[in-house]
């Protein structure tokens, strides 16, 4: 075969598999797509996976499923999506916990930055040192000086271990020295429940999870943990104002296998953006304590690796290990 005949079907070859993929992703999706939640449900992740889902479904014509699998701080869920077949109908919820458990844990199946593809940013949330209304303090100074006055009696809750609640407590213990007792839970919805229950005292939780608990005074909620005010908490200051350098906030996406075809990829990232742009989800997003990302899958995977590097940082100072 002559070069310009070798040249004419490598084209055509071209052609051909450019022309499957563009079909592939315009038949996407065919059937029903599952989102996996590694938390129970009523959690922040739990939630934005239900309004995306839902967003979802009504742009792509095909139900997207929340399925909760709770446990192993969201790790039983990442080992399902990873071991899913890659053809974009098992999507993984993604939060803070994954950059976390590539420190926390010394042993995983799956390599999370290797195994999971980026498929899009979401949101980053603001979390809230919020406390039982029995608490009797009204300020970060006064529970710092009530944590210290009762050292080990200050019962911590978080979502599991590695969640943002988790972590964000710790760099909290960290830098104010205080003693509190982590106490996990299989969701940020269970713990929810233990602490507005007067079981628990304290949570460095999501404003999407308790935010209408604030609102209704259910919870006392004393500052944010971002860097700066919330828009939808105007009136707390943040940690950093009283513990300067702490900021502690979750950024939230979705992820696939990482052999996920990257027309299926895209086709996702880009219907994603759409519901993050679109008035009314960004309202009730917004309305959750919620800062939008819409992005590429090339700028959530720089974002992950930022956020991994960053929260091994914490986890090795604290010396956090998982129960």
């Amino acid at each position: 075969m002559n070069h310009s005949r070798r040249r004419f079907f490598f084209r055509l070859t071209a052609v051909a598999a450019a022309f499957s993929s563009a079909a592939r992703a315009q038949s996407y999706p065919s059937r029903p797509v599952r989102i996996i939640v590694g938390y129970a449900p009523g959690g922040g992740q739990d939630i934005l996976a239900r309004l995306m889902g839902q967003w979802l479904s009504e742009r792509l014509g095909q139900p997207f499923i929340i399925e909760n699998r709770p446990g192993g701080g969201a790790n039983i869920a990442t080992e399902a999506v990873v071991r899913a077949a890659p053809d974009g109908y098992t999507l993984l919820t993604v939060g803070p916990a994954h950059a976390v458990n590539a420190t926390l844990y010394d042993k995983l199946n799956f390599n999370f930055l290797r195994d999971i593809k980026p498929v899009a940013s979401m949101t980053r949330n603001p979390s809230v040192l919020e406390v039982h209304p029995s608490v009797p303090v009204n300020s970060v100074l006064e529970f710092i000086a009530f944590a210290k006055a009762n050292p080990g009696k200050v019962n911590m809750a978080s979502a599991g271990n590695g969640t943002v609640q988790h972590v964000g407590g710790e760099l909290f213990k960290l830098m104010t020295g205080v003693d509190m007792v982590h106490v996990p839970y299989r969701g940020a919805g269970p713990a929810l429940a233990d602490l507005l229950g007067g079981q628990v005292q304290v949570m460095f939780d999501t404003a999407i999870s308790s935010i209408e608990y604030i609102r209704v005074g259910k919870l006392r909620a004393l500052a944010v943990t971002t860097a700066t005010r919330s828009e939808i908490l105007p009136d707390l200051p943040p940690i950093g104002d009283f513990v300067p350098g702490y900021e502690a906030s979750s950024v939230n996406g979705m992820g696939a296998p990482r052999d996920t075809p990257p027309e299926i990829i895209d086709r996702l990232n880009k219907e994603i953006n759409a519901g993050l742009a679109d008035p009314k989800l960004r309202a009730r997003l917004v309305d959750l304590g919620s800062t939008v990302l819409i992005g590429s899958s090339a700028d959530y995977a720089r974002l992950l690796n930022d956020e991994t590097q960053k929260w091994a940082k914490v986890v090795k100072a604290a010396g956090a290990k998982p129960d």
